[in-house]
């Protein structure tokens, strides 16, 4: 059944699972803003969905499968009527500036059906500067004109038609603490394992374009293909790292910098190598023996 879009309006989704330590957090920041606001839960255990329904959030439910089809689940299946599509991570908050920003900015009805906003990053109380941001991730568009790409991790939404970039940040701030930050890379990185020896094609692939001269994440793309899954294994986590916080200068940004760029930059990368490197040699044939 057709339904009739609100113009000028903006439908908040948020995906979960155990949230209850940050979800309040995005809620407190775009209550009131938001004309819609979604919850795409996946079975949360916690008091996750408790506080969405204080909210007045509309929750529905979905088994998880990846990051990719959960947020085209979300596209396909909520009852979206605004015009204008945020999605937000349940760790994440939008500031006030922002969010006049973007509510200035869909009453001169512009032309672009996508905007990249900037995450800035907030680790053990203290942003994570030089070596991480500016991080342009697409997350606001028109209905209608966005699906996401097809990767189980580190997924981008792909637009049709014009794009462009608004100057105000939103925040990535975990209040989980990096018990659960390590448990969740963990899962991360047997996802970006296997993705390495995932076959990109078929007809109904789709994926960002990987181009040097194109937005951030193409960019990042295009170094991923043509430079970095070239290079050995297990060395290139110690390439990264230097190059973060050292050459990125890192190290200026104190202790909690770089905890931070250990673990993302040096420990993540190197679990991933070691889990992809297994499963290679799982799906290698056994050596012939005569």
């Amino acid at each position: 059944m057709d339904r009739e879009i609100r113009p000028q309006a903006v439908a908040l989704i948020i995906l979960t699972y155990n949230e209850e330590a940050n979800l309040a957090q995005a809620l407190d920041s775009v209550a009131g803003w938001a004309h819609e606001l979604f919850i795409l839960d996946s079975g949360s255990t916690d008091r996750t969905r408790e506080i969405a329904r204080r909210y007045g959030c509309h929750i529905a439910q979905h088994q998880f499968e990846n990051y990719a089809k959960q947020r085209n689940y979300a596209l396909d299946h909520l009852p979206i009527r605004s015009e204008w599509i945020l999605f937000l991570d349940a760790d994440e908050w939008v500031p006030e500036a922002l969010k006049e920003e973007i509510s200035s900015l869909i009453a001169t009805l512009p032309d672009a059906n996508g905007f990249y906003l900037k995450r800035r990053l907030i680790w053990m109380g203290r942003w994570i500067r030089r070596g991480y941001y500016p991080s342009w991730i697409l997350r606001l568009f028109r209905q209608g004109t966005g699906r996401c790409e097809d990767r189980a991790v580190n997924e981008h939404l792909i637009v049709e038609g014009k794009t462009g970039q608004l100057r105000h940040d939103f925040m990535h701030e975990d209040r989980k603490g990096v018990t659960d930050w390590i448990a969740k890379h963990n899962g991360y990185a047997t996802r970006e394992a296997q993705e390495l020896l995932n076959a990109r094609s078929g007809p109904a692939y789709r994926e960002i374009d990987a181009s040097l001269f194109g937005s951030q994440a193409q960019r990042t793309r295009w170094l991923r293909y043509r430079i970095w899954n070239r290079m050995p294994p297990l060395i290139r986590p110690f390439c990264y790292f230097f190059y973060r916080y050292v050459l990125a200068g890192g190290f200026w940004d104190g202790q909690a910098a770089f905890t931070y760029h250990c673990l993302h930059a040096l420990w993540y990368p190197m679990l991933i190598d070691l889990k992809y490197l297994e499963l290679k040699k799982q799906h290698q044939p056994p050596p012939r023996t005569l």
